[in-house]
């Protein structure tokens, strides 16, 4: 969750919108982030009985239960909190399905967790979610601090604010990560792939759950993302088609790379636009092995040439989309393996406020395939540039001559970068980088100390950043197939 969780609210009965959990996030966010996400619609075909009716005998397997609590509530040394234990009972049986899709919320949770799906929200905007113990990032939201702060998927959150996490769902975490505009929040992160971890502060902001944007270039392509699959994200999108085609828009990249899932209603509709009437969106697997395929019903279809733009953190209710894309509509994948959750939850709230979510079924590609942790392969591979994946580096470090660390190693790389060789790359600031800093300092109109923290470390990520924008293989890489299939169109 992240603040962003995945899951979605329901009632005393499956919700209406069963989410492809965004990953046991919630919004922060960390919003949907969370990302973080619940399937809709399907859990009414998946409900099961009630465990025990009004009147009938309980479970045998309670006694045990029943038995523990009296115990402890008769014989503790203190007073105990009655639903605290309720709570604690509820939380452990979750636990032990060892899913980080199931998530148990006390009340103040679970009304974090509605928020997620509403049009905005405070925090640092990330999807995050539980994964052995530790809490992940499944993917920054656009525009976010934490994007901004140059937070990505996969980097692990060890701490807030001197907290650690380790043990905590992504409920609890969201909690602590969550906050009002404009006060602080310090993280302990482990960047993916690095071997030591850092700390960064963050300003938390408010969170527009803004989820579709569009621009079109000079030769009339449309470039849409899709951050997430929110409550208004389909009305979005088809505003934005009809904004691109009063605009020329020949053909159109359809962008949900970073996307970490969302409402399956949502996603359902959006995919009917594009797949072919009577062909298979997705399938629905229970328990007992029984599948349900979910056909498109849409007459109306988008005309122009589509490809569409995936990496690590399109996931959930994103890779539904790119499957049915791929396998259903005949439209290019272009980018990264996607992140591999192929499973689907339903969320239900107690009478209390609280919440539970949890796993009910698998999904499957329209061609059977179940992509569960092994992500969607896309036809034309394209990775961005090395220096997309440079970690952050904190404005509140000192970085200085004679110092030595990776945090100055990923400063080399990121004045290499912008075209300001700092010498050997080897995490040692040497003369050279000193002057490589300068020469930034300068062209940036900051006072010449070469010494990077603060304002200069800021602005040397926010230039990095722009650079990532403006050489965006993937993008350009979608744009040249978009081409050449007109080129072969027209001949």
């Amino acid at each position: 969750m992240d603040e962003n969780q995945s899951g979605q609210p329901g009632g005393k009965h499956p919700s209406p919108y069963i989410r492809l959990k965004r990953f046991h996030f919630i919004m922060l966010v960390f919003f949907l982030v969370f990302a973080t996400a619940a399937i809709t619609t399907l859990a009414l075909a998946f409900g099961g009985e009630k465990a025990a009716e009004v009147g009938m005998k309980p479970h045998q397997e309670f006694e045990k239960l029943y038995e523990a609590y009296d115990k402890l509530e008769k014989n503790y040394y203190q007073d105990v909190n009655k639903e605290k234990l309720v709570n604690g009972a509820i939380n452990g049986m979750i636990d032990s399905l060892d899913d980080p899709y199931s998530d148990y919320m006390d009340k103040k949770e679970a009304n974090q967790f509605h928020e997620s799906v509403s049009s905005s929200f405070e925090g640092i905007g990330a999807e995050i979610q539980e994964e052995k113990g530790m809490i992940k990032v499944v993917s920054p939201i656009k525009g976010s601090p934490a994007e901004k702060a140059g937070l990505r998927p996969n980097d692990r959150i060890l701490a807030v604010d001197g907290k650690s996490l380790e043990g905590m769902s992504s409920s609890e975490a969201v909690l602590l990560i969550r906050g009002e505009k404009g006060t602080k929040v310090k993280l302990k992160v482990q960047p993916a792939g690095a071997k030591e971890p850092m700390e960064m502060t963050l300003v938390r902001d408010e969170i527009p759950i803004e989820t579709v944007y569009a621009e079109i270039n000079d030769e009339k392509v449309a470039h849409i993302q899709i951050t997430s699959f929110s409550e208004h994200t389909a009305a979005e999108l088809k505003d934005a088609i009809k904004d691109m085609e009063a605009k020329g828009m020949t053909s159109m990249v359809l962008d949900v790379r970073q996307n970490p899932g969302g409402l399956l209603d949502q996603a359902i509709e959006i995919t009917d636009m594009f797949v072919p009437e009577g062909k298979i969106l997705f399938q629905v697997e229970d328990n007992n092995g029984k599948r349900k395929k979910m056909v498109s019903d849409n007459k109306e279809k988008i005309s122009v040439p589509v490809v569409v733009l995936v990496d690590s953190g399109s996931a959930s209710a994103s890779e539904i989309f790119a499957a049915a894309m791929k396998e259903s509509a005949g439209v290019p994948i272009i980018g990264e393996k996607t992140f591999g959750k192929g499973t689907v939850q339903t969320a239900e709230d107690f009478k209390d406020g609280s919440n539970m979510k949890f796993t009910t079924a698998k999904w499957l590609t329209p061609s059977g395939n179940w992509i569960h942790k092994k992500g969607i392969k896309p036809d034309i591979p394209v990775k961005l540039p090395d220096y997309a994946n440079l970690s952050y580096l904190s404005p509140d470090n000192e970085l200085k001559l004679d110092s030595l660390s990776e945090e100055v190693k990923t400063a080399e790389k990121m004045l290499e970068a912008l075209g300001y060789p700092p010498g050997k790359v080897d995490g040692f600031f040497d003369g050279e980088t000193e002057k490589a800093v300068k020469d930034f300092q300068k062209k940036s109109n900051i006072e010449q100390t070469g010494v990077l923290s603060g304002e200069t470390t800021v602005q040397l990520m926010t230039d990095l950043r722009e650079k990532i924008q403006e050489n965006d293989t993937q993008k350009q890489k979608a744009i040249d197939t978009l081409k050449n299939e007109q080129t072969s169109s027209a001949s």
